[in-house]
Order: C-alpha cells, then structure tokens, then sequence
C-alpha cells in the first residue's frame, strides 16, 4: 500500500500530460494535471505561463503526494483502491473523492477520510474483494461524469481514463 505512490503518479501523469488552456476547461490554465490556482497556492505566489509551460513532474511530485495522496489517505487504502481514488482525487478533487469512497462503503460521506471510513473500506474490501472494490468505484465515477455539464467536450477522454485506471488498478489488486 504505502510503496505504491510512485506507480499510482505514474498512470496519473498518463493521463493528465502536458500543458492545457482549454476555453471549456474550467480548471483554466494546467500543465502535467495541476491547475495554474493550484499551483500558485502550493507555491505561495503567482506564476505566468510560461512558469506553468515549464512544470516538470519533480516540480509538481511533492503537490500530488500532500494534496491529492495523503488528503485521501491512499497510503492506508489496499492496492488497486489507492490508484482509483488517487486519480479521481487529481481528477474530480480530493473532496469528492472521498465522498465517492465513504458512499461506496456506507460511511457518512464527509469528504474526510479517517478512521472509522478506513475501517468502513477494510470489512468491504474483505467482503467483497479487491477487485469488485475497484470496479464499483471506476462506475461510480462513470456516473459522476456522465452528469457533468461538460461531457459532451470531455466524456470520451474521462471514460477512457476511467477504463485505463480501472485495467492498472485491478492489475494492481491482485498483488499480495
């Protein structure tokens, strides 16, 4: 669990690439999946594009790992978990995120993970498997896409993701 960080930052990378300023984006300005807003709050001062053009993944390694892996606790979720809720914390919020997880496993949907969700993840997860985990998660996720106001210009590429992660992400379960 705790050593799948680097694996897990990885596929997100994948996914979220290089520099976008898409006009239906309402993320605005992002280079390698971190907003300008972001970006700008984890480094105390404003940036200009060309700072954010010339992001490098050793600038924004630290950022994911305090603002996205630990906000939802992946280090304490069981392999496979971990990939799913990490990306959709990149990729929909940490909040949401969480409240995705906690709803999924019957805890009061927060937006914080803490002991009693973890414990709510574990009986699940021995209830239902890994695997099943993971892909009631990729369809909750489905769902929260498929009603956003934005589908039309981003669903296919959200969907995409989702299917990718969930393929890594039970690649990832079935590891000891």
């Amino acid at each position: 669990m705790k050593a799948n960080f680097e694996a897990c930052l990885t596929e997100v990378l994948k996914h979220e690439g290089g520099f976008v300023n898409h006009p239906k984006d309402p993320g605005g300005m992002t280079n390698l999946g971190v907003t300008k807003t972001t970006y700008e709050d984890w480094i105390g001062h404003a940036v200009n594009e060309k700072i954010m053009r010339s992001l490098t993944v050793s600038h924004v390694r630290a950022l994911y790992r305090a603002k996205y892996w630990e906000m939802v606790k992946c280090d304490d979720l069981p392999q496979g978990l971990d990939m799913c809720v990490f990306d959709f914390a990149v990729n929909a919020g940490p909040n949401r995120a969480a409240r995705y997880l906690q709803k999924m496993v019957g805890a009061e949907p927060d937006g914080v993970i803490g002991p009693k969700t973890l414990s709510l993840v574990m009986q699940y997860v021995r209830g239902h498997g890994r695997d099943y985990a993971v892909m009631h998660y990729q369809d909750m996720r489905r769902d929260y896409y498929k009603l956003l106001k934005t589908f039309t210009t981003f669903g296919k590429g959200w969907l995409n993701r989702v299917r990718d992660v969930e393929r890594v992400a039970v690649a990832m379960s079935k590891r000891p």
